[in-house]
């Protein structure tokens, strides 16, 4: 085996180096991690479903019903009536004509772009999205295009005229910044004749919009965008992802997305548990009123201690502190206090803009809140 111990040792020495923590029991904003109970502020559970009793109950039942695995991928004998039910579900809620149900958001983006481009086409995409969509523009080994993020001049440089088959993608809400993608902007410049808008709505699906359809539903573009990624492990509490659009786009990934054809599919009774998680959102408007309230209740306190926040209306608020070195300490910091929250560095982030990246969930107290701006005010 080669020699990797080198690398390992730099990564420490650049305050760069990754760990796990062991967490025990349910994902709520009290954790006990590593043996010692936290109050977590670097969860995706937006909504605060991932542990809710009727979703549970539903995975329970389920359970009893398919069994653990699915046993096969969707084309073989994995498929079921809860798989299926719930792609229609899916697909009425996005007001699209299909939905396909993926493993993963990770594995739906190199699923979809690596079947519908090829090496004489383009990928034009911030330079902020996703690395599984970074990664998919090079599986693909279409010609990929990376502009400034946000920045719509920057947009229009990367466009041209030729006929070459163009796919622009862009996260919906930027995981690492909180920061929403200006949809209606990229839309006007986009010559639909030979291209496609993608939207990976990871962090925005379920949260943004008055029925918590997400970015589409936030700036009323439904139907400008072509294809429409989401995953279900964040806001939904449950786990997978899905892609919808046309009928055509659905169908030409099952015959051609190898992230879906060679893989298992998701165990039956996950699916059945997103049913009832879809359900909850639907009816419960008030977990994302909530939700607001605490993102501007932070914002409002976090701005009272000076410290440098993105622009961010979302459950995402990074604070920038710059280098790897200080958003570590500071997380040590916090931990110290009893407060989970993440150091995010590069090569997450660029370089010099390290952040501790604060996630807010409806299951918070504002006791909670002030907890965490009270410690923040302490290592500051």
């Amino acid at each position: 085996m080669f020699e990797l111990k080198g690398f390992l040792e730099q990564q420490q020495a650049q305050d760069l180096y990754r760990t796990r923590r062991i967490c025990e029991g349910k994902q709520a904003p009290e954790q006990v991690c590593d043996g010692k109970l936290m109050l977590s502020f670097c969860s995706n559970d937006y909504l605060g479903l991932a542990a809710d009793p009727r979703i549970v109950k539903s995975l329970q039942q389920a359970t009893e019903k398919y069994g653990v695995g699915s046993g096969a991928a969707h084309l073989i004998n994995g498929h079921t009536s809860a798989h299926h039910s719930l792609e229609e579900e899916l697909a009425e809620f996005t007001g699209r004509e299909r939905v396909l149900l993926f493993s993963t958001g990770y594995m739906a983006n190199l699923g979809v772009v690596s079947a519908l481009l090829g090496r004489n086409d383009t990928v034009v995409a911030d330079k902020l999205v996703h690395a599984s969509l970074l990664d998919a523009a090079k599986l693909s080994g279409a010609k990929l295009l990376r502009f400034q993020h946000g920045d719509m001049d920057s947009f229009a440089s990367r466009l041209d005229n030729n006929n070459d088959k163009k796919i622009i993608m862009t996260d919906g809400v930027f995981s690492m910044d909180g920061d929403i993608a200006p949809l209606p902007e990229i839309i006007s410049q986009v010559d639909k004749n030979n291209s496609a808008i993608l939207v990976d709505d990871a962090h925005g699906f379920g949260v943004l919009g008055e029925q918590g359809r997400g970015c589409v539903e936030y700036f009323n573009c439904n139907d400008d965008i072509d294809i429409l990624v989401g995953t279900l492990g964040k806001a939904f509490g449950t786990f997978g992802a899905f892609v919808a659009g046309r009928e055509e786009l659905i169908e030409t990934l099952i015959q051609s997305a190898r992230s879906y054809v060679f893989t298992t599919a998701m165990p039956a009774a996950i699916a059945e548990a997103t049913r009832t998680s879809l359900k909850i959102l639907q009816q419960e408007n008030d977990r994302r009123e909530y939700l607001q309230s605490l993102i501007k209740q932070f914002r409002y306190g976090a701005e009272q201690l000076g410290l440098t926040l993105v622009n961010s209306p979302t459950p995402i608020q990074p604070i920038i502190v710059g280098s790897a070195e200080k958003a570590v300490a500071m997380s040590k910091g916090l931990a110290a206090q009893g407060i989970m929250v993440s150091a995010i560095r590069p090569p997450t982030v660029p370089n010099g803009t390290a952040r501790l990246r604060i996630t807010f969930s409806a299951s918070h107290t504002e006791k909670q809140l002030a907890s965490l701006l009270t410690a923040l005010a302490s290592i500051t």
